[in-house]
């Protein structure tokens, strides 16, 4: 039987790692190099993203000094489950650094100290607004925290908090080249991460005039309560330029860290993060009398604390950052799906204890299966609108009893459930359905066995009564690589953003889907067109394969939307698409590859 098989392979598995831990004793304890490859951050050469806190000022006798020792570190490690834990130094500000040099530094040596022995990511932030004015002394400081801790992997360099409306060429990245420089002639590899304008939002400016060298990162800063969807569409417009993004802090209330819990607007973030790979620290881990400290006034100092020692906003931060992914996204990338649509349960952005296995079901390709209670997986959407949809899951059993739950990615919403019986094999399918009610927008949904030993092959997710013609979806900005073209804000029907800017030249590639079976497909494409002309090319990226073209009419406005098709033959199997522009002068919202009946 499947499920006992996997069970007794991954017990084999547990006792021969036991062993193994056994033999290498303290060798093993350490944390993964981190590194940036275009947009992202990789540990051990792997996309990756972690969650945790940010301590709150380390000025002397600001009250969030108190929690900067060894035992709240191995508390957050321990409870919270926190991965990456931050340091936000004072330094210019009342009994800051300037002022106190020897109790600020010896607070940040504490907990990075601490971070280090509970193999925990450390961000030693220079917590300034003016930072631009003391960069001798930046440099100086980050010169010692190299030489004391470049040796060390957990350590993570953050040379400017939160600039204010300053200029980014002419000032900020100035700075930050002088105490970049300064640290890599110590410390050749650590990650470092540099603010960017306008209390770091403005990443998608920085983006424009990066600064040269390696593993060099850009700081966006959110609260819920003010921060939506415009600012996710500059950190989007970042990513596309090619720069890697760490949230190092965070809050579910407004900007001003007052005000109450945003959690609709800050779960929409939760999920921008998790789809984007992007690492984050809460703000903060105090008890100030304010909406965004995680504590309430008078919690102890030294951790322990209980589910009514935290505050409203403590007690989401800690559900967040104890349900944060503890893997890598699914290899070749993965690709958001436009609603109404199927999805291959294969095509996963991110899972846990799940293996992918050949399917006889119909068209082939795979399915997933070994799936235990517990286990899941996640797929990035675009819903066009809130309501009732009717989710369907390609499944099979060979002795039933299994449960699927379709949640909010992370936790947080349970939309609905649906038993799976026994079709008599793994490999026998059947199609089971339930209807469950969806909020609009980009999102991430995941599948969790409440109760295992069942394979999917796919779900499809419709509106009641639509004729769903399956396919995947690609949105037109989730592009790995790109010469020449731009993103913006679309009116079109389900928001988010389009490709514009396209010129003659210009180039797209996207991450890798999988087709089932050879055969013809239908290749949709969402554009609109000004004054029409356009030509694009499909094919395999980098242009070894051509596959078809296609015009772009005239559709009387930018913002105007229309579809068009092309039928082209496509081989089975792994499918990395390029979309290469023959002549321009139009948008691109997203594109349908569709099996033909």
């Amino acid at each position: 039987m499947q499920f006992v098989a996997t069970q007794i392979r991954r017990a084999t598995t547990a006792l021969l790692g036991g062993l193994v831990l056994a033999h290498a004793g303290a060798a093993l304890a350490d944390v993964s190099p981190l590194s940036v490859s275009g947009n992202k951050i990789l540990a051990g050469g792997q996309p990756a993203s972690f969650a945790g806190n940010s301590l709150f000022w380390s000025n002397t006798g600001w009250g969030g000094e108190k929690f900067y020792n060894a035992n709240v570190v191995g508390w957050l490690k321990s409870d919270w489950k926190s991965k990456v834990v931050r340091v936000a130094m004072g330094v210019d500000e009342t009994q800051g650094y300037l002022a106190d040099p020897a109790g600020n530094k010896a607070r940040v040596k504490a907990v990075v100290d601490a971070a280090i022995a509970n193999d925990m990511y450390v961000i030693i932030d220079w917590h300034s607004h003016h930072a631009e004015n003391y960069r001798n002394e930046a440099i100086a400081f980050f010169q010692e925290m190299a030489r004391t801790y470049g040796n060390h992997n957990h350590v993570i360099y953050e040379v400017y908090n939160e600039p204010l409306n300053i200029s980014w060429s002419g000032t900020l990245k100035p700075y930050a080249q002088a105490v970049i420089s300064a640290i890599r002639a110590i410390d050749p590899d650590n990650l470092i991460i540099v603010g960017t304008p306008n209390w770091s939002q403005d990443v998608d400016v920085a983006s424009r005039d990066p600064i040269s060298g390696s593993n060099i990162a850009y700081t966006l800063h959110f609260y819920a309560g003010s921060h939506g969807q415009w600012l996710r569409d500059k950190a989007q417009t970042a990513l596309n330029n090619g720069v890697a993004l760490f949230v190092t802090e965070w809050g579910s209330v407004g900007a001003s860290g007052d005000g109450g819990v945003a959690a609709s607007e800050t779960w929409a973030w939760v999920d921008f993060m998790k789809a984007k790979g992007i690492s984050n620290a809460n703000w903060a881990l105090n008890d100030k009398a304010e909406g965004a400290s995680a504590l309430v006034s008078g919690a102890s100092a030294q951790g322990g604390w209980s589910a009514g020692q935290l505050t409203a906003s403590g007690s989401l931060a800690k559900q967040i950052i104890g349900g944060w992914p503890g893997t890598t996204p699914a290899p070749g990338g993965c690709t958001r799906v436009a609603l109404p649509g199927q999805i291959q349960a294969e095509a996963y952005c991110q899972m846990s204890g799940v293996q992918v296995e050949p399917t006889t079901d119909t068209d082939g390709g795979s399915n997933v299966g070994y799936i235990e209670t517990g286990d899941w997986m996640t797929y990035d959407v675009n819903v066009p609108a809130a309501g009732s949809y009717v989710v369907k899951y390609r499944v099979a059993s060979a002795s039933g009893g299994g449960v699927i739950q379709l949640e909010r990615g992370g936790g947080g919403s349970t939309y609905g459930t649906v038993n799976v019986g026994s079709t008599g094999g793994w490999q026998n399918w059947t199609t089971v359905s339930h209807t469950v009610n969806l909020p609009a927008g980009q999102q991430t949904l995941a599948i969790l066995a409440k109760s295992g030993g069942f394979n999917v092959n796919w779900l499809d997710i419709s509106r009641p009564g639509d004729t769903n013609t399956g396919g995947t979806t690609i949105q037109g900005e989730s592009f790995d690589a790109m010469s020449g073209v731009q993103t913006e804000a679309t009116t079109d029907s389900g928001g988010g953003l389009n490709v514009g800017y396209l010129d003659a030249g210009d180039w797209l590639s996207y991450p890798s889907i999988n087709l089932p079976s050879a055969g013809t497909y239908t290749i949709e494409y969402r554009v609109a067109s000004l004054n029409g002309g356009g030509n694009l090319q499909l094919e395999e990226a980098g242009g070894s394969v051509v596959y078809g073209s296609v015009n772009i009419p005239a559709t009387g406005g930018w913002q105007n939307w229309v579809t068009v098709k092309q039928t082209v033959q496509l081989p089975a199997g792994t499918r990395k698409f390029g979309i290469a522009v023959r002549n321009g002068g139009w948008n691109l919202n997203w594109f349908r590859v569709t099996k033909a009946n």
